[in-house]
């Protein structure tokens, strides 16, 4: 029982110590560029060399988190700046680590989290599914799975749930490959067509 309750202080801490240090280093990608500019992105990770897909997989869990731009875009320059296979590895690593962390801060600060960072429309349009508990699990295992849903949200959501953090990571681990797949072979699919 003491463990259990020391791991959750524990998790509470983290997850409020961190969410500044998100902030800060959303407000410094934004400013920077790193989230509107493909050539200002290829060119940090230039500049980090060794260290650049250790930064992009940041990005990734930053950009989860706090999301600046829609997934498939952040998913798009992993491929373009790694290729297909590297591309999918780190965007896999970025994305899972981020929606942990995302679901943990909702699961802390709750639903007003949610909200202020989710726009009206798209979180009204989902906050439904938590009415439908006994289905939630697997709608939200099918929005995981499928490209095209709001992902972000969805972890928010489980976060606001009944679920497990077992039961999330399980399911983020199995379902999320297969849209990382679809999305990394049709862009490299597409840039090669494009480039002849």
């Amino acid at each position: 029982m003491f463990k259990k309750i020391h791991f959750k202080n524990n998790v509470n801490v983290l997850s409020t110590a961190g969410l500044p240090g998100i902030i800060a280093l959303c407000i410094y990608g934004y400013k920077a560029g790193l989230f509107t500019s493909f050539e200002t992105l290829r060119t940090l990770m230039d500049q980090t060399g060794f260290w650049g897909p250790l930064v992009f997989i940041l990005i990734q869990i930053i950009q989860v988190v706090l999301p600046i731009l829609p997934g498939g875009i952040s998913c798009a320059y992993g491929v373009l700046l790694f290729g297909a296979a590297y591309g999918f590895l780190y965007n896999y690593a970025g994305i899972v680590m981020g929606s942990v962390i995302a679901f943990l801060l909702s699961r802390q600060l709750g639903k007003p989290f949610i909200r202020k960072i989710t726009p009206g429309r798209i979180y009204q349009k989902y906050i439904g599914w938590l009415d439908k508990s006994a289905w939630f699990e697997k709608l939200f295992a099918l929005g995981i799975f499928l490209p095209g849903a709001p992902d972000d949200l969805l972890c928010m959501l489980a976060g606001v749930s009944g679920m497990k953090l077992h039961k999330f990571i399980i399911i983020l681990i199995l379902c999320k490959p297969g849209a990382l797949f679809l999305y990394s072979t049709g862009l490299s699919g597409a840039i090669s067509w494009i480039t002849g």
